[in-house]
């Protein structure tokens, strides 16, 4: 497999196997220690989470959770061998029944951000929000840099992080500003940009869905940078359980090192957002 490094302030390594699919790495090889066991509670560990976002969290066919959180959870209760169970709840609701003790873990999309690490525990990132552009497949557009862009059309949502980093890193682009990312993904489309700048999550389901009808593809690399994007999103435990919080970092870091990370990452993100 192929390596590319993209840097210190986003993901410490992209992995690109046969399938084509570039697999993120947010682990740090020199962190690895000493296995950590789970704590013995004497009872399952109750995760958390909504089932209303997809890929990353919702309900099967049979009403019961899964998305690429959600496998990921249940793959890190295998390596502690440890029972678990995985309740649904509405998201806005997740953190504050952690804190009322009606689950011991929320595994949903909920940022890493001061204000929540000031009320809880979570463990290293091991999903993030890269940016990406989306250009048309027709057009044969050269690959975003700040000279490539100088002068060229971008939609973007009008007040967004992304339309801050357009014009901090690609001030010679012509912003076009959208209220909502539907409106901006139209205006590609139908070519009224030349490319787009967004989520790319919400940019991958596009490009690779109906609505898109085969028009674009992403180009380009991912954007990762704190300030702008976040630190991604964590497995979340209250602050009085570290022992478990330690658990289930060791245990994502193995998932990654066994590649069992890259088997769920490949049935949940058929067109990688990074």
């Amino acid at each position: 497999m192929a390596l590319l490094f993209v840097g210190t302030d986003a993901a410490r390594s992209q992995e690109k196997p046969a399938t084509g699919v570039t697999i993120p790495n947010f682990w740090n090889p020199r962190s690895r220690g000493e296995r950590i066991e789970a704590p013995q509670t004497g009872r399952a560990i109750r995760f958390l989470t909504d089932d209303e976002f997809p890929p990353l969290h919702f309900a099967g066919p049979d009403g019961t959770p899964t998305g690429f959180v959600v496998e990921l959870a249940r793959a890190v209760c295998e390596r502690l061998s440890i029972a678990c169970t995985v309740q649904a709840r509405r998201f806005d609701t997740l953190l504050d029944a952690l804190a009322d003790r009606q689950g011991d873990v929320v595994a949903a999309a909920i940022p890493l951000t001061p204000t929540l690490r000031s009320r809880f525990l979570a463990t290293r990132p091991y999903f993030r929000w890269p940016a990406r552009f989306a250009a048309r497949s027709d057009r044969a557009a050269p690959a975003p840099s700040a000279q490539a862009l100088a002068g060229r059309s971008v939609a973007v949502l009008a007040g967004s992080a992304h339309a801050a980093y357009l014009k901090a890193f690609f001030p010679e682009a012509q912003a076009k500003e959208f209220t909502d990312l539907s409106a901006a993904q139209g205006a590609l489309r139908r070519g009224e940009a030349e490319y787009l700048f967004a989520d790319g999550l919400s940019l991958a389901l596009w490009v690779g869905g109906i609505e898109a009808g085969g028009c674009c593809a992403l180009v380009g690399g991912s954007y990762l940078e704190n300030r702008y994007f976040g630190e991604g999103i964590g497995l979340v435990t209250r602050q009085e359980d570290a022992a478990l919080a330690r658990a289930l970092d060791d245990a994502l870091q193995r998932i990654w090192d066994d590649g069992k990370y890259a088997e769920l990452y490949l049935r949940f993100f058929p067109i990688s957002p990074f």
